[in-house]
């Protein structure tokens, strides 16, 4: 049974206050939640793409695999050699293997942390079949983080029928959990349940709480009053998630700005500007990778498409 301290600092996690968790006071190392403190914790850095502070709060002679996978993740997304993002998936790899073994000195939570963080690995870095098989997608898996990733994935790759399956089955063993409502408001920013109602009202619920401060919840909430035709409401959630932000902001809400400004009584100028900000800042952005595939294949097509000469009325 996680204490209360515990069940706050997941909570927090899962809601996208990560901001608040990398300030996060550790408990004592002999404490038996230090390691999974230090997870959030570290996990709230990459999520902040602050590589970096990782390598400084994680030992580098850590034996814990579950500190292990974390640093490699960390390694992973810092990289910009191909060689280096290679290695560290690789250590992910063999971290996987390793927990697998009858030797190996981790309990089910930091193997379950294991299999989280390299399934996020995979899954970042296109290796979706391997990400789904680390995850333990179609199983009986009762790891419920492992549950929302593999959701994200299917509903990446434009398969909300094989989320909501996942979905169906954790919610046979998993309580009445926050996440499990996470992963449900998801599916419904996807598909367009209700009307995007219930994930907006699980949002705007989420988002009463005056102890949490979450930049990611008002960009999900912002995205569906942005779905639902709401564009002013859409606008000051965004708006409000980048003052949280330090007035820097993120790929996602930065890309949904971008959509905010094509619609409504919108300048086309701000939508062309916020997207020369993404695609130079944010150029692996899936939405940027998108566009700029669809571009060149267009010009692509375009070259090979041959005008037909005028027709000419005979006299």
């Amino acid at each position: 049974m996680d204490s209360s301290e515990l069940y706050h600092v997941k909570q927090q996690f899962i809601l996208g206050a990560y901001k608040t968790l990398v300030n996060l006071t550790l408990p004592d190392p002999s404490s038996p939640e230090y390691t999974p403190f230090l997870v959030y914790k570290a996990r709230s850095h990459v999520a902040l793409n602050e590589t970096g502070a990782v390598a400084q709060i994680i030992p580098s002679d850590t034996e814990n695999v579950a500190l292990k996978a974390v640093a490699a993740l960390a390694r992973y997304i810092g990289a910009s050699a191909t060689a280096e993002k290679d290695a560290a998936l690789e250590e992910l790899r063999d971290l996987c293997v390793e927990i697998d073994g009858d030797d190996v000195d981790a309990d089910e939570r930091e193997k379950g942390y294991v299999r989280v963080v390299a399934g996020t690995a995979f899954a970042r870095a296109g290796e979706v079949e391997e990400a789904l098989e680390t995850l333990g997608a179609g199983s009986n898996t009762e790891n419920l983080e492992a549950v929302a990733i593999i959701v994200q994935i299917y509903l990446s790759i434009n398969r909300p029928d094989l989320a909501r399956k996942e979905f169906d089955r954790a919610k046979r063993w998993a309580e009445d959990d926050l996440l499990l409502q996470l992963i449900e408001a998801s599916i419904g920013l996807v598909t367009g349940k209700d009307s995007y109602n219930d994930c907006n009202s699980f949002y705007t619920e989420q988002l009463g709480n005056p102890s949490l401060s979450s930049p990611h919840l008002l960009t999900a909430r912002g995205v569906t009053r942005l779905l639902k035709g709401e564009v002013p409401a859409a606008k000051s959630d965004f708006e409000e998630a980048v003052s949280q932000q330090g007035n820097t902001p993120d790929a996602e809400t930065l890309a949904d700005m971008t959509a905010a400004a094509g619609l409504g009584t919108s300048k086309l100028a701000e939508a062309e500007q916020l997207w020369s900000q993404l695609a130079s800042e944010h150029p692996d952005y899936p939405m940027v990778a998108d566009v700029i595939n669809k571009d060149k294949l267009f010009d692509e097509l375009a070259a090979k498409f041959v005008v037909p000469p005028l027709a000419v009325a005979s006299a």
